[in-house]
């Protein structure tokens, strides 16, 4: 397990480029026949990928989280955004195809990821954080998501957000996420930006070729920074930051929070003019 040491609001200030991307992103994910994954010390969450190809791959415990099974005290939010596959849970087979998402509940002891094709195979993305209570296990069709149409093309900003796993949907103690795909012709997402206090934030940015790059905005609204991010990676947001983005071209990312307050409309709005 990799792990990822964040700064502090005032350190970031004077980080150079390779000390904030150290600091902030998780990249090496998507690995063919492997679970890869990274510990974050924003809110204990763990971000990772699982690409299981002819053989199934087991979701393992390391020591760090001194437990007996990844999940004895933590929950899972898995979407899948590569071929079609099989994710089974303590025995239980669920067919997880392209943009699906599945919920995993805390106590959930054996966690096992196939693909349907070798030569197609899944990709789950996996997003965890701790959890106080157990949920059922819980498959979200990309179509009982909930879905909104925001944005325009003239604001460059004409996207799809999914919400799959958030209350309402699925029960969670902590977990919300979905993914937000934008439209050809459009490149911003998240703006205007916000922050949310009450919890962090994650976005993993990915149908994106390998000459296509999005540059992922994050700072204080008076000290912003900026990120290359390319396909596959995700950048961690504390919940001081402000998180959005400009891509060469569309693209799709998934986001994933956790914290205090699941309400996914609970943020604070950052004024344009106020951005430096």
């Amino acid at each position: 397990m990799e792990f990822l040491h964040t700064a502090d609001r005032h350190r970031y200030r004077r980080m150079t480029t390779s000390e904030l991307r150290e600091a902030y992103m998780v990249d090496g994910m998507f690995v063919p026949g492997d679970v890869m994954l990274c510990y974050t010390d924003i809110d204990r969450a763990i971000v990772g990928s699982a690409v299981p190809l002819k053989k199934s791959l087991t979701l393992p415990v390391h020591k760090e989280l001194a437990s007996d099974f990844f999940t004895q005290r933590r929950e899972i939010g898995i979407i899948n955004i590569g071929g079609a596959g099989k994710v089974s849970v303590d025995g239980e087979t669920f067919e997880v195809d392209n943009r699906d998402s599945l919920y995993i509940g805390r106590g959930s002891k054996d966690v096992q990821f196939a693909s349907n094709a070798e030569d197609s195979p899944a990709q789950y993305y996996i997003l965890s954080y701790p959890a106080h209570t157990d949920h059922p296990t819980t498959l979200v069709k990309q179509s009982d998501a909930r879905r909104m149409d925001l944005g325009s093309l003239e604001e460059c900003n004409e996207r799809i957000i999914h919400q799959s796993i958030r209350s309402g949907i699925v029960d969670t103690c902590q977990i919300v996420m979905g993914f937000t795909q934008l439209s050809p012709g459009s490149v911003w997402n998240t703006m205007p930006p916000h922050t949310h206090r009450r919890r962090s934030e994650i976005y993993m940015y990915f149908d994106l070729d390998e000459n296509s790059n999005v540059f992922h905005l994050m700072g204080e609204p008076d000290e912003t920074r900026s990120l290359v991010v390319r396909n596959g990676e995700a950048v961690v947001s504390p919940s001081w930051s402000m998180h959005s983005g400009a891509g060469t071209r569309n693209y799709t990312f998934i986001w994933g929070m956790g914290g205090e307050n699941q309400e996914f409309d609970d943020m604070d709005h950052i004024d344009m003019t106020s951005l430096l």
